[in-house]
């Protein structure tokens, strides 16, 4: 091929370079008397790392993407004209994918046209918002259910037939609820609406430590029958698929309805509302310095039960508390907020609700005091979009290469580095590194399990940790793995120390791994697979549609993957069909057959709670009272705090000279 200028030849195999999924760099420029005579353009994964780019602080934050590829491209300059003389197709490497093309480094451009076309878009969704707020609502969910065959929406109206509470997730969220749905965060803080309604979402943590959003709620009131409805549709829609631990504030309400819907999920409270109550309802003491780290010690830093009631007594009798109403109630719930009563329970290591809470600050700044219920499942849309985007970038980012080590060939690193998200490896390099400072004992061996006393430098606390040679099992005192999912310092010592050089399996768990949502598709086996009821038929048909939603997604990324798949579908419903005969044949000639499926079975894949007849549904009964902001809700210290510098200012204003 020919071209007449540098830009173009650039243009040529960069747009080449996109279409198959790689990186460009420019390489080689060389010059004649008379100008270029030559340039060349390689994959930016050409080459590799030099000795001591590790000790460079800004190449250390990099990743180490270089791994040596070929591909390439010269042109050679002749009267103007640039002519390709050298091409090298060949890559050693995994190339992008459709989805995460506009991620790579020669490709991050917007077009104005891309520009106009999202703004018009946008515009034209704020269109639709002709009926009453919640009948637009409704439509706008009844469009997406159109558009995703796995999106869930519910919705509670009175007698009147007026919204009362809704709660809505796309499919994508059903899917990220598949990989992290084990740990969540509510929080029902902030009302953004003029309705006064409160805002609820469920939040989660994905596999780079980021916030992930399983679905959002708008409640009018916060009674336990309006949580236990929202509670039951949330496992609803999540297939049934119950969260290992769960974190809100301190609500009766709220705890007597997760007592009903989720009585086997541990439930946390958030330890920032304690130590805010702990102020509003200990001034006097908590304003004592030595009485806060005390107080902040039994609430994150006791790791026995022992130690636990230890302190709790000595804090009590030192500052003359016993029977303190306050307290005694926080005693009597200590289960739900003192970690060392759930330290086999994983939590993602987490104190309190501010995954929530900072999703809720989002969507605050989001909000006005006159926003429509619509505009903010729009806007909501929008955030969930950007916080999907940021995820599917850091995943482009990790499978461009791995992150630099502080110790060079250390065999856990390196192992580390090619199976974590850079976050977590971050993380778990911190704990290598920490090693340093960890001494150890050994107090007990029969030559295949070993028992040693670990001290962190200067500490006193004593950590116990196990270790079995003959399967690697290892276990520690501290109960990190059991909470977090990574190993502590303590048991990664014992493993350095019995010269281990690759994590043991057991001990990586897939959800901080790259490959955390791969393959991860939720099966229900709690019931027989040739049961031909109602409820079968819709899990069964359920698991199919989360199966296949990926692979959806990624056919329409082009015309022939598209043509592709429905061509293989109509495939696969012709045989289905055949073989549905065959069986029906067969059991009209006396044979039961238990797996096959009567047509007419009823239900769609996702049911929406609402009003049984076609009126429409108006609007919520409660309307914001004047005044009222989209702030999170203050306590009443808070509240007295804000009185007094008002106060003070107000003063200061009125004196003069």
């Amino acid at each position: 091929m020919v071209v007449h200028s540098e830009e173009e030849a650039y243009k040529l195999y960069n747009d080449y370079a996109i279409r198959i999924g790689f990186s460009v760099r420019k390489e080689k420029l060389r010059y004649t008397k008379n100008g270029v005579r030559q340039r060349e353009y390689v994959r930016s994964k050409e080459g590799f790392p030099r000795d001591g780019d590790h000790l460079d602080d800004k190449k250390f934050k990099r990743l180490q993407t270089r791994t040596g590829c070929e591909a390439s491209i010269r042109f050679t300059v002749t009267n103007g004209e640039w002519k390709v003389t050298h091409f090298n197709s060949n890559h050693n490497h995994e190339l992008a994918k459709p989805e995460e093309r506009p991620f790579l480094r020669s490709n991050r451009k917007i077009a104005d046209a891309q520009l106009d076309c999202y703004n018009t878009v946008n515009k034209q969704k704020l269109i639709n918002v002709e009926a009453g707020d919640a009948q637009s609502l409704v439509n706008h969910f009844k469009q997406k259910q159109a558009e995703d065959p796995m999106f869930f929406y519910a919705i509670q109206v009175d007698q009147e037939n007026r919204m009362t509470n809704f709660f809505w997730r796309d499919g994508r969220s059903r899917i990220d609820y598949n990989s992290f749905g084990d740990v969540i965060c509510f929080d029902t803080t902030y009302r953004t609406n003029k309705y006064n309604m409160i805002c609820a979402p469920f939040v989660g943590v994905n596999h780079h430590w980021k916030n992930v959003l399983f679905g959002c709620a708008f409640l009018l009131d916060e009674t336990t029958a309006s949580f236990t409805w929202l509670f039951e549709t949330f496992m609803e829609s999540m297939g049934n698929q119950k969260p290992k631990t769960i974190f809100t504030d301190q609500c009766q309400a709220m705890k007597n309805a997760i007592r009903v819907v989720l009585p086997d999920t541990c439930h946390r409270l958030c330890l920032w509302h304690i130590s805010k109550n702990a102020a509003e309802n200990l001034p006097r003491h908590y304003g004592n310095p030595e009485f806060k780290s005390r107080f902040n010690k039994i609430l994150y830093n006791c790791e026995t039960k022992i130690e636990f009631q230890s302190c709790w007594d000595a804090l009590l009798r030192d500052y003359n508390l016993v029977g303190n109403k306050w307290l005694s109630t926080l005693y009597e719930n200590r289960e739900r907020w003192c970690s060392v009563f759930s330290h086999n329970i994983f939590s993602c290591r987490m104190k309190a609700s501010s995954r929530s809470e900072s999703t809720n600050n989002v969507f605050q700044h989001m909000a006005s005091k006159t926003m429509r219920l619509t505009e903010f499942v729009h806007e909501y849309e929008k955030a969930s979009k950007n916080m999907r985007t940021e995820e599917l970038e850091e995943d482009f980012r990790c499978k461009q290469g791995t992150s630099f080590q502080i110790v060079q060939n250390c065999g856990l690193l390196q192992h580390a580095s090619s199976v974590y998200t850079r976050t977590m490896f971050k993380r778990f390099e911190l704990e290598i590194t920490s090693t340093l400072g960890v001494t150890h004992q050994d107090v007990n061996s029969d030559g295949v399990s070993f028992t040693y006393e670990v001290i962190e430098g200067g500490g006193r606390r004593v950590h116990v940790v196990h270790f079995n040679s003959s399967n690697n099992e290892i276990t520690c005192s501290c109960k990190m793995f059991e909470t977090l999912g990574l190993l502590c310092r303590h048991a990664l010592r014992i493993l350095i120390v019995k010269n281990v050089t690759e994590l043991p399996v057991q001990y990586i768990l897939k959800r901080w791994t790259k490959n955390a949502k791969k393959d991860n598709v939720v099966c229900d086996h709690t019931k027989s697979a040739d049961a031909n009821d109602e409820a079968s038929v819709t899990s069964r048909r359920n698991e199919l549609m989360r199966l296949v939603y990926e692979f959806f997604t990624r056919s329409a990324a082009t015309t022939r993957h598209t043509e592709m798949c429905k061509r293989k579908i109509r495939e696969m419903i012709e045989f289905v069909e055949k073989d549905m005969e065959m069986l029906s044949v067969a059991r009209d000639d006396g044979e039961r057959e238990n797996s096959f499926v009567d047509n007419n079975v009823s239900g769609d894949v996702e049911k929406t709670n609402c009003s049984l007849n076609n009126l429409p549904i108006l609007d919520p009964p409660c309307v914001r009272p004047k005044g009222v902001t989209n702030a999170r809700m203050k306590s009443n210290l808070e509240k007295r705090k804000r009185k007094a510098l008002k106060d003070i200012t107000r003063s200061s204003n009125s004196f003069s000279f």
